[in-house]
């Protein structure tokens, strides 16, 4: 499907109630952008950025990768549009989208040298969650067999509660040969350095023919991302070059808004007519240095505002609007998976924000509670649904984003705009799926334990 010589009028009349396979629908442009990701990464095995013909496998595989968009209605006179991105029932984040061309294109190597790959990724949980599904899907539609692809997670013991129980637990192979490390370490970011030393430890000494891909290089994810931007031309308003839209995101480093960006240039360079678009970074206060960067252009944090704690316990400021004017604590964790300090993308994206217009926002826990009955009512006519008790909430990446937008409109930092498209990045809750039983979890303290764990498994 070419997205550029879409009907304009067609787009605006279709709406979005059959939710589109967004992979499947572009591949073709996909495809064609690949060799702009191509990047050296050196001495580190990585696949080259092609994928697979799309056959009825690759079809089945990519099917779960779906979004749509859904009018929210209107909040101080502000369109609000969501678009949804968390729609696999076994991930319920934007992550889909990145796990599965990552996998595409291990399962294109594989197809094309014989080569078997271990995926491995730290991650905080989302990231880890999707690519054991992409993994498992691509299992599934048997377009590699188990011992061509694995895949090795490291996640902190912070967020363990996150992980799901899938077939490569319940099948005593595939839990061998697909093994999820738990890191208990004091700061969750602490799986990037154990992370990078098994890296190191793995290419002096690899485990049999295993070729290991580090997958989190940005590119990866700006790959994928960038069919955001085609869906949203097709069936948003991106096609509107006088409108003037905030794309609103929960980031810990923006690498879904940076992939849309990346699909906006391939437009561009296409020579078509598509709106530039403003973003809205919304962020927690644990965490908040994209923010940060872009009210200081450094990560100082001049402009975090100085907290009084008032006789009811409640810590308040009234310096600045992009920060909570109340909160339970100044320090807080609202959602662990934004674990990222000094985020090597805030430059660029400070840049985006500064030429193209938008703002940032942090959040507090306190905020989103006082929020939270605004968000479910604001959802009521989309399947997206909250818990009645926002307890049993265990990802809040888009009561980040809801709470954030209302804030800024509220907080007139988004004056100028014409609307807000909320990506709904990640929101599921306790009763969404089962979680992995402990005894399917491998804790360890380091890079070498985990190397030992694997190797004795390799030679058993």
């Amino acid at each position: 499907m070419d997205v550029m010589n879409t009907n304009t009028a067609v787009q605006a009349t279709q709406g979005a109630q059959i939710p589109v396979s967004i992979m499947e629908r572009y591949y073709d442009l996909i495809v064609s952008s690949a060799a702009d990701f191509e990047v050296s990464c050196g001495d580190a095995f990585e696949p080259s950025m092609k994928l697979p013909a799309l056959d009825a496998r690759m079809q089945a595989f990519l099917s779960v990768a779906t979004a749509q968009f859904f009018e929210l209605g209107r909040y101080c006179g502000m369109p609000l549009r969501l678009f949804d991105l968390r729609q696999n029932a076994n991930t319920q984040t934007t992550k889909t989208f990145a796990s599965t061309l990552i996998v595409a294109r291990a399962i294109r190597h594989i197809q094309d040298t014989g080569d078997s790959i271990l995926l491995f990724s730290p991650s905080s949980g989302n990231k880890a969650i999707a690519l054991r599904d992409a993994v498992l899907r691509a299992l599934k539609a048997k377009l590699v067999h188990p011992e061509q692809l694995r895949i090795v997670t490291l996640t902190p013991a912070q967020t363990i509660g996150k992980l799901r129980r899938t077939e490569l637990y319940d099948d005593p192979r595939l839990r061998a040969l697909n093994p999820i490390f738990v890191l208990d370490a004091e700061s969750p970011e602490a799986v990037k350095v154990v992370g990078q030393h098994f890296k190191e430890l793995f290419s002096r000494s690899p485990l049999g023919e295993l070729k290991l891909w580090h997958s989190l290089r940005l590119e990866n994810y700006r790959f994928s991302d960038q069919a955001r931007a085609f869906f949203d031309f097709e069936q948003g308003d991106a096609w509107d070059t006088d409108r003037k839209t905030v794309h609103v995101h929960a980031v810990s480093s923006a690498y879904g808004l940076l992939g849309y960006c990346s699909g906006v240039d391939v437009m561009k360079r296409h020579g078509t007519q598509v709106s530039t678009p403003s973003f809205l970074l919304v962020q927690h206060l644990a965490t908040s240095d994209m923010v940060l960067h872009l009210l200081d252009g450094n990560f100082e944090g001049a402009s975090t505002p100085g907290y009084t704690q008032e006789s009811n316990g409640l810590w308040v400021q009234s310096e600045s609007a992009h920060f909570p004017s109340a909160t339970w604590n100044p320090d807080e964790i609202l959602e662990p998976t934004f674990y990222t300090h000094l985020p090597p993308t805030a430059v660029e994206m400070t840049g985006l924000v500064r030429a193209n217009g938008g703002s940032g926002i942090v959040v507090s826990l306190y905020e989103c509670m006082q929020r939270y009955s605004e968000c479910v009512q604001l959802l009521a006519s989309t399947p997206v649904r909250l818990p009645a008790d926002p307890r049993d909430l265990k990802e809040w990446s888009l009561v980040m984003a809801l709470s954030g937008c209302l804030n800024a409109i509220d907080r007139e930092l988004l004056v100028g705009m014409d609307g807000c498209t909320i990506h709904a990045s990640g929101s599921y809750c306790q009763s969404d799926d089962e979680a992995m039983p402990i005894e399917g979890l491998s804790f360890i303290d380091g890079a070498e334990e985990m190397m030992e764990i694997l190797r004795g498994r390799c030679n058993s």
